[in-house]
């Protein structure tokens, strides 16, 4: 089954020729002129969501918070012409996996979605579970469970969990996971390290990460 990618993007003449551009890599594109009718799809759940922050009825930030909020685990590429800097950290923060500055090339959306799928949807075979105290994590429903209950992860904060998961006890610096999490083409400040760190340590109190003042990021072997 190929994968199904939601756009919204309130500009005809971009939506058309971004839909055409994704259409052509196998994937089924529904896309959308507005706000009002992609927040009536929401519950269709796509494998991926592309949203325009500026659309002409519905704010786009309160887009992706109803598309969080309702799938928090979802991966979502936002675009924005604003201030690309402030664009890009309420965008993260509010759990979105990837930004894109106006204007860009049809063919980086493309390769951006391309790995963000690959990335969130990967192969299921050798992915057993990760049992870090009180967590489990699922790699392949892309879960973590405290004492059997789900825990509300965006994409980036499970990628991130499940790269200190796979190597406890080794030090990461800021941009070593960067490279991991957000891709080597991330254009944008090593903040979003920390911020990203800050959210995980807030949803999950037990989780032993240590900060190295001045590098990065290690979890404690248990």
């Amino acid at each position: 089954m190929p994968f199904r990618v939601y756009l919204v993007e309130d500009e005809e003449n971009l939506n058309q020729l971004l839909t055409s551009y994704l259409q052509k890599e196998g994937w089924e594109v529904c896309s959308f002129l507005n706000g009002k009718d992609a927040l009536a799809a929401i519950p269709e759940q796509p494998h991926l969501w592309i949203l325009d922050i500026m659309l002409p009825d519905i704010d786009g930030y309160q887009l992706l918070r109803e598309i969080k909020a309702d799938s928090p685990g979802r991966p979502v590429i936002y675009i924005s012409a604003r201030d690309a800097d402030l664009d890009r950290v309420i965008g993260l923060e509010m759990g979105s996996d990837d930004y894109l500055p106006k204007p860009f090339l049809p063919r980086e959306l493309v390769i951006r979605t391309r790995k963000l799928l690959e990335r969130v949807y990967a192969p299921e075979q050798d992915m057993p579970n990760i049992t870090i105290p009180p967590y489990v994590i699922d790699q392949r429903r892309r879960v973590v469970t405290l004492n059997d209950e789900e825990l509300d992860l965006t994409s980036k904060e499970f990628d991130i969990l499940l790269l200190f998961s796979l190597h406890s006890g080794q030090a990461f610096s800021r941009a070593q996971i960067i490279a991991r999490v957000w891709g080597n083409d991330y254009i944008g400040s090593d903040r979003v390290v920390d911020d990203l760190i800050r959210r995980l340590r807030k949803k999950m109190t037990g989780l032993k990460l240590e900060t190295i003042y001045g590098y990065g990021y290690r979890m404690i072997k248990t």
